[in-house]
């Protein structure tokens, strides 16, 4: 969860100006978590992790600054990564995605896709992308990583304010 952003500290960046316009950002997704594998012979194997940390926004149209950021995720060697991701803000907010990873000689990629949100998140659409980097793994599943070149790009559900309409900020 993001502390100390209070409203004299919250600048453009911080509130969505139009419900319809795109929203682009840089970041960084550091987190830690549980990971259990099975090998599936020769060299294939499989795991299934969850992951918690902190995930920081970066550009001047950045949804928000910061978000408690959490993630399950299944990765077979074989046939790629498949997971759900769920972005918290510091008022409670969410925004939740799908991932889609698959690992290529150049190293991993990461495909991040909106599916929604609530409050001011409601109906988020767009997409990000990332790799991923372990900084530790230990022999009984204890991972910690950390994200690098992540980017993206995000839109909101417009929404309306009081009687008679009226687009507002979410």
């Amino acid at each position: 969860m993001v502390a100390g952003v209070g409203a004299a500290s919250q600048t453009k960046a911080d509130s969505v100006p139009d419900d319809s316009e795109w929203h682009e950002f840089g970041g960084t997704w550091t987190a830690a978590g549980g990971r259990q594998v099975i090998r599936l012979g020769g060299d294939r194997q499989a795991s299934i992790a969850d992951y918690s940390g902190s995930l920081m926004l970066q550009g001047t149209s950045r949804p928000a600054l910061g978000f408690r950021a959490e993630a399950v995720v299944l990765n077979d060697s074989a046939t790629g990564l498949i997971g759900r991701a769920v972005w918290t803000d510091d008022t409670n907010d969410h925004v939740y995605s799908e991932l889609r990873g698959e690992t290529t000689p150049a190293g991993n990629r990461i495909v991040g896709t909106f599916v929604g949100g609530s409050g001011r998140y409601k109906g988020a659409t767009g997409t990000y992308e990332f790799s991923w980097r372990f900084l530790l793994e230990t022999e009984d599943g204890i991972v910690q990583g950390q994200s690098t070149e992540l980017r993206g790009k995000v839109r909101f559900e417009p929404t309306r304010s009081g009687p008679g309409g009226g687009t507002s900020v979410p």
